[in-house]
């Protein structure tokens, strides 16, 4: 595995790492299964998050079977305030079983407001950096979907670390990416494949790490064959040939810009609707050439996009400020028809 160095914490970490979201859905064994196989693939390098239902936890129970000297661990927090970052720091040592904690990130800072709060004398910064000194740290960092906040935050000399969407369909952080390793900041790369979007997973991840700002990238992976599929890829780095670029940048530009990137921030639904999985169902539907299978699954779920009443809940929470209640009209209308 070819191994990057994450800018000033002069970690050396593997070009490719484990993306803790989607393994909350799995039960300890397969957690324990996948951390270890993570290992023999050349993977040291492992993101998580409190948001990450018991993402923490699992993922303590495979470092617990593996070694903690084969892992640099990362968490975050949304925690906005110092006291409520200082009690999540904790929480995140016991659910990872862990003693000292490789990087904590403030978690997804997307305005200004949020970002003044955490910079603030009372806000989340202070706590990182007392824990820090504390020992129960040892580097901090920062994740957004909002470059602009980014765009200050590498600038104030306080983070060894930025975390942001990057493929071949969002490529607006390349400039940021730059800065940082001027700065000696590491960048990881959360959303390689756009949230699944992207069906060219080989590609994509090729198109990220010809990017030399790039750190590592952490494609969530639940199944063993994810995880040897994309370590394979920085096992054997080589660049895009010409053929390969055109596949990849005609199903970035065929993607646009309107789409689900199946994080779930937007839930919970007020009606029970699963939002991300009408999206998917929507491609099936329309893309995929699937139209009877997407409509027999569409037909089966207990709440669909039928039902939403465009109450709005949902956008706020979107990372990428979807217009999901337009979206949700359109996914609506195309299963009407």
């Amino acid at each position: 595995m070819q191994l990057r160095k994450l800018g000033r914490t002069n970690f050396d970490v593997s070009a490719v790492g484990f993306g803790g979201i989607p393994i909350q859905k799995v039960d300890e064994k397969k957690a324990v299964e996948l951390i270890k196989a993570s290992k023999q693939n050349g993977i040291n390098f492992i993101d998580t998050a409190r948001a990450y239902g018991r993402s923490e936890e699992l993922i303590g129970y495979g470092i617990k079977e593996t070694g903690r000297e084969n892992w640099y661990i990362a968490t975050k927090s949304p925690a906005r305030t110092y006291e409520a970052m200082k009690k999540d720091i904790d929480i995140s040592l016991k659910k990872l079983n862990i003693d000292t904690i490789d990087l904590y990130q403030m978690h997804n800072v997307k305005t200004v407001e949020a970002y003044e709060q955490v910079m603030s004398s009372s806000g989340a910064l202070r706590a990182l950096k007392e824990a820090r000194a504390q020992g129960k740290i040892k580097a901090i960092g920062i994740t957004s979907h909002t470059l602009a906040i980014l765009e200050d935050a590498v600038e104030t000399g306080e983070f060894a670390t930025i975390q942001f969407p990057y493929n071949p369909v969002e490529p607006q952080a390349e400039g940021i990416f730059k800065r940082a390793k001027e700065l000696n900041i590491g960048v990881i790369v959360m959303k390689p494949v756009a949230g699944g979007a992207i069906r060219n997973v080989e590609y994509s991840i090729r198109y990220i790490l010809e990017n030399t700002n790039v750190s590592t990238v952490i494609p969530g992976m639940d199944k063993v064959e994810h995880i040897r599929a994309n370590t394979a890829v920085a096992n054997d780095l080589r660049p895009l040939t010409d053929e390969e670029r055109q596949v990849i940048m005609t199903e970035a530009k065929e993607l646009g810009t309107e789409f689900c990137r199946r994080c779930g921030y937007c839930a919970p639904c007020p009606q029970g609707i699963d939002i991300p999985s009408q999206f998917i169902l929507e491609a099936y539907l329309t893309k995929y050439d699937l139209e009877d299978w997407a409509k027999e699954r569409f037909n089966g779920l207990d709440k669909t996009a039928h039902d939403c009443i465009e109450c709005g809940s949902c956008e706020p929470r979107c990372p990428y400020d979807l217009p999901i209640r337009k979206m949700m009209k359109r996914v609506s209308e195309n299963f009407s028809k």
